[in-house]
């Protein structure tokens, strides 16, 4: 209904003259085949209604074809149904006399509904690019604070680590790791988003994903453990695509932080699955499972998955399985198979 609300014939010419003849093309179309509907009318019904079908006819032409296609199916179907429909057949003189006032009746009320037409046209196009220009102003602002968001991410993990290098306590530098760690991972994910989706309002989740694992696989994976993924095609809304990212970085980070101690190798296996409209996200891994203290229900690491399935409107489930450990978020009423 969008696109039938903002269609228009000549639209796609750039010059005027281009606009002009695709206007009056599209009047004698649209005139063409109201001809041909009544000319099958008039094997069941002829000469009757003569000018009944000019008004939509009139009404179309002038709605996507401005008001000079308007004019044309007028002009055109007027005179056709004047000529041929109208008594006497084949003639431009009254048989009726009560049929002059008629015609000038019918043509008034036709130039009505062209007038109208062309100025609920012009008014439906007028909000329409109001609204496509509040909308492209809105995504234009949505990016810049991603942007700055991710600036601002980069910058707290740097202050972070100059404050780790002033604190002579070795002990406490652990617990800055995990919090630079953290901040950089919700920078990771808006800079992802960034690079991938641009100014869409909708985010394509694999090329979105794929680039985040190769960030992490890179960058977050010791050599011992290998990675495996399995992505399905999907557009979400960027809010949830942002949420799902973090709780992924968050979900492989803890992974490869616990669950492979002591060298171990290993894999972590990635999924999101798509079936019937509904997503499910899943990091498995087959580390050491109930040991992996990370994974613990009042750990910061579960506190954050926890909270990153809410922001994406999503349930979370973690807990061991046969030799390893699953975390998993799925769209929200999702019935599993």
């Amino acid at each position: 209904m969008h696109r039938l609300a903002s269609f228009d014939v000549s639209r796609q010419f750039v010059s005027r003259k281009g606009k002009l003849a695709a206007q009056l093309t599209f009047g004698f179309l649209c005139a063409a085949a109201m001809v041909g509907l009544r000319s099958l009318f008039d094997l069941w019904a002829p000469v009757s209604g003569p000018f009944a079908l000019t008004y939509p006819t009139v009404l179309l032409a002038t709605l996507y074809g401005h008001w000079r296609a308007g004019i044309v199916a007028l002009a055109t179907t007027f005179l056709w149904a004047w000529y041929f429909v109208l008594p006497g057949v084949k003639s431009f003189l009254f048989v009726d006399p009560t049929d002059p006032p008629r015609v000038v009746l019918n043509f008034c009320a036709a130039l009505i509904v062209l007038f109208f037409a062309e100025a609920f046209r012009r008014a439906a196009h007028a909000t329409m690019d109001q609204i496509r220009e509040d909308a492209e102003r809105r995504l234009t602002l949505l990016a810049d604070l991603e942007h700055r968001t991710k600036n601002n991410f980069a910058l707290v993990a740097s202050m972070l680590e100059i404050q780790k290098r002033r604190i002579p306590q070795v002990e406490l530098h652990g617990p800055l790791d995990d919090a630079v760690g953290r901040v950089r991972t919700f920078a990771d994910a808006y800079s992802a988003l960034a690079m991938e989706q641009d100014k869409e309002q909708d985010v394509a989740m694999k090329p979105y994903l794929d680039l985040m694992l190769q960030r992490l696989e890179g960058a977050a994976l010791p050599p011992n453990v290998r990675m495996f993924r399995e992505i399905d095609e999907a557009m979400l809304p960027r809010e949830i695509a942002v949420a799902i990212g973090l709780y992924l970085n968050e979900a492989i980070s803890n992974a490869a932080k616990y669950a492979f101690p002591t060298s171990r190798a290993g894999t972590i296996a990635v999924y999101f699955h798509v079936r019937d409209g509904k997503w499910r996200l899943t990091v498995e891994d087959d580390g050491v499972g109930e040991e992996a203290i990370s994974h613990s229900p009042g750990g910061l690491g579960s506190k954050l998955l926890h909270a990153f399935a809410q922001q994406a409107g999503a349930t979370h489930h973690a807990g061991p399985v046969l030799n390893g450990f699953r975390t998993e978020m799925r769209m929200a009423e999702e019935e599993l198979a």
